[in-house]
């Protein structure tokens, strides 16, 4: 910004103190403007560039279309600059001053005189300091909004290389300061020909934490107009050496819209009590959560930090009882059991799974070398050679069959993986060749395949289960009433895990000679038992190991991710149009939808509303289609007349077991995105979260009010 009159030859200045004006953001009067000043270097700047960086002061303009008082100087709406000395140079439209006046001329020129003069005595002092001080904002306005453009489109600030020869660092950051100088950028220029530097490093990192502090103040204050919400978390991801737990949060919006925030990542390290005290206290204190308003968590972590998780799930749990726990629907239900497992045989499974599925995302010729493989093993079933292909095209081993799939296909897998790595005719690479034969001796490992049954047989009863529940609200209605029986199916193969586990056995055996794999006891335990290597039987090992602490496990998970409030919240379901007409021979069941008492409008009306609605949906019109989902009947014109149920649907809603439609579901695709196509060396915790934000709605003007109220020294850098 151009702290000086844009008119050539302009006289004003510490002798002639004038007010400054910025150009008008109309295009027409910006236009007039610059053809009065006679700037031919004005005439293809834009007006919001002019209205940015340049002044026009109060000489020139006639003093009706000032309006001024003690505390300020303005111009009307309307003004046009009029008043300019510029000899020999008259232009049409111009007042050039006359030697010659009448006496209401004179009048006038004494009036402006005076209140030039009384100005000059109010605004004196501003005129001095006022102008320095907008001149900084400027500049840290320039700063962000160079910074924001880059967290938006995921470009890393920092880049490597070395200064250049004028001192510029090579990075993104400096690199779009010095465009930004180049196109007029007047207030940047001027900072760097006074230190020969836009912004130093120190500087940015202060930018970078202002923008996540700024961002995060947004979110609360969203979720804050919005009620209710529930915590989820992701895998830990590992950060400048460090990890992190990503924090998602769930809520319904004014607009009635199911929405999921990206919140930021939380320091996991530490242990225990004092980490998931830690945890608490930076979502509550610091992030400015009110976990009071909690009602529901879900965690997605892999086995090697259960138990630290699980330990910050239970601490929640304690702190705020309503925060049930739950399940996520962004994982299947028996890949989320499996990962939390600490079981080797299972961790073994689950490392491999995503050691496929990134060897075979590699390359489309890989693809075919897989379908190639599965013809060989399938030559006289074309049609379940041909199902197998389509599914290989997909993220098979996020899916709720995964295991299944996993050992119909486990022999053409392993012919594929060591095709690839003996590589006779040099088709592929080292590092592809590589991890083919990290991806073989899994593969040819008995512990695996051992695993692998197991989890296939014990997590065959909880599949349709954890399908139904993440699926459409019929679905997961009907999921809701069928876990008892799930529950007791698993109860009665742990009654009878002698008798399970030897089919088990006998499977997995039956398997290993298929591919030639010897059956034995994992070598890591030999070696911890050395003096019991002679006593030690496969069968017994496996069941004492795997498949009794495997059933067990998923029994203890089952009855913690559906609770009774949990389950009561899915059965809530029922309010869905189309599961009140599909089960209108009975109304919807008041005991569940009371869990929600305390928080609807006027609960001595809800068992009549509660009639009503049942009353409108459970009779279907010919040829009239109800609402089968969630989000269709939080739009309903008239769920408005119902408020109970609204309330009560808006709670469903927040559940992080219930799938989010696609056009909701954009943060965690967002948070993918990241994390994958993001170089480790780049990954931000602060710009993680701009980027996954950038629809926020930012406003530079308080970015930067948060800055220099953050760091008060900040003004002195100009």
């Amino acid at each position: 910004m151009q702290n000086h009159c844009v008119v050539p030859n302009c006289t004003s200045g510490k002798s002639d103190p004038q007010p400054l004006f910025r150009f008008p953001h109309d295009p027409e009067r910006s236009k007039k403007w610059v053809e009065k000043c006679q700037r031919k270097d004005l005439v293809d700047k834009s007006p919001d560039q002019l209205h940015r960086y340049y002044r026009m002061c109060g000489k020139h303009f006639e003093t009706s279309s000032i309006d001024s008082d003690a505390q300020s100087t303005v111009l009307k709406d309307d003004a046009v600059p009029t008043i300019f000395d510029m000899p020999g140079q008259p232009q049409n439209g111009q007042v050039k001053r006359s030697k010659e006046m009448t006496k209401d001329d004179e009048t006038e020129s004494r009036g402006r005189k005076k209140i030039k003069k009384s100005q000059a005595d109010i605004t004196k002092e501003d005129v001095q300091t006022v102008p320095e001080e907008e001149e900084c904002k400027e500049y840290f306005k320039s700063l962000f909004e160079v910074l924001v453009l880059l967290g938006e489109q995921s470009i890393p600030p920092t880049g490597p290389g070395d200064r250049n020869q004028d001192g510029l660092g090579s990075s993104n950051f400096q690199a779009l300061l010095e465009y930004r100088m180049n196109c007029g950028d007047e207030v940047l220029k001027k900072r760097y020909d006074v230190n020969k530097e836009c912004c130093s490093s120190a500087q940015l990192s202060q930018l970078i934490e202002v923008c996540e502090k700024y961002i995060r103040s947004k979110l609360v204050e969203e979720v804050k107009q919005n009620g209710f919400f529930s915590l989820l978390t992701d895998d830990l991801v590992k950060i400048s050496g460090e990890w992190y737990l990503p924090v998602f949060v769930r809520f319904v919006d004014q607009s009635n819209c199911q929405r999921e925030r990206f919140f930021g990542f939380l320091n996991f390290e530490g242990d225990g009590d004092a980490l998931a005290e830690k945890l608490l206290s930076e979502m509550s204190d610091e992030w400015g959560l009110d976990m009071e308003q909690c009602r529901g968590q879900a965690h997605s972590c892999s086995g090697t930090h259960f138990s630290k998780v699980k330990t910050f799930s239970a601490k929640l749990l304690e702190k705020y009882p309503k925060a049930v726990l739950t399940l996520r629907s962004t994982r299947a239900l028996n890949v989320s059991l499996a990962n939390g497992m600490a079981l080797s045989g299972v961790q073994l499974v689950m490392s491999t799974f995503k050691k496929i599925e990134s060897f075979f995302g590699q390359s489309h010729l890989l693809q075919l070398e897989m379908e190639h493989a599965i013809s060989i093993f399938y030559s006289d079933k074309e049609e379940k050679a041909s199902e197998l292909k389509q599914i290989c095209h997909t993220s098979w081993t996020r899916r709720h069959d995964a295991f299944e799939v996993a050992v119909e296909i486990l022999e053409a897998l392993l012919l594929c993986v060591d095709s690839v790595h003996d590589n006779e005719d040099m088709r592929w690479n080292d590092q592809i060749t590589h991890n083919a034969l990290e991806i073989s001796k899994a593969l040819a490992d008995f512990e695996f395949i051992m695993a692998l049954v197991v989890l296939k047989n014990a997590m065959t009863l909880t599949r349709a289960f954890g399908k139904n529940v993440q699926g459409n609200a019929l679905d997961a209605h009907f999921a809701a009433n069928s876990l008892k029986a799930v529950m007791h199916s698993l109860k009665e193969v742990s009654d009878n895990i002698d008798v399970y586990h030897e089919f088990w056995t006998d499977e997995a055996v039956n398997l290993a000679a298929a591919m030639e794999i010897p059956v034995k006891v994992p070598r890591s335990f030999l070696r911890r038992h050395q003096s019991e290597c002679g006593t030690i039987r496969p069968e017994n090992y496996y069941k004492d190991h795997l498949s009794v602490p495997v059933v067990n496990h998923i029994i203890k998970e089952m009855n913690e991710l559906f609770c009774e409030d949990h389950l009561k919240t899915l059965k809530c379901l029922s309010l869905v149009p189309a599961v009140t007409e599909q089960h209108k021979s009975t109304e919807p069941e008041e005991e569940c939808i009371q869990v929600f008492k305390n928080y609807i409008p006027n609960a001595g009306t809800l068992s009549a509303e509660l009639h009503c609605w049942w009353v409108k949906w459970s009779k279907k019109g010919k040829g009239e289609t109800l609402p089968s989902n969630l989000h269709e009947t939080l739009h309903l014109a008239d769920v408005k007349f119902f408020p109970n149920m609204l309330a009560v649907l808006r709670l469903i809603g927040i559940l992080p077991t219930l799938a989010l439609e696609d056009s909701c579901n954009v943060a965690y695709k967002r948070f993918k995105m990241y994390m994958e196509n993001t170089p480790d060396k780049f990954k931000s915790k602060s710009l993680a979260l701009l980027n996954m934000n950038y629809d926020v709605g930012y406003d530079l003007d308080s970015m930067v009010e948060v800055y220099m109220n953050t760091h008060p020294d900040s003004g002195e850098v100009m």
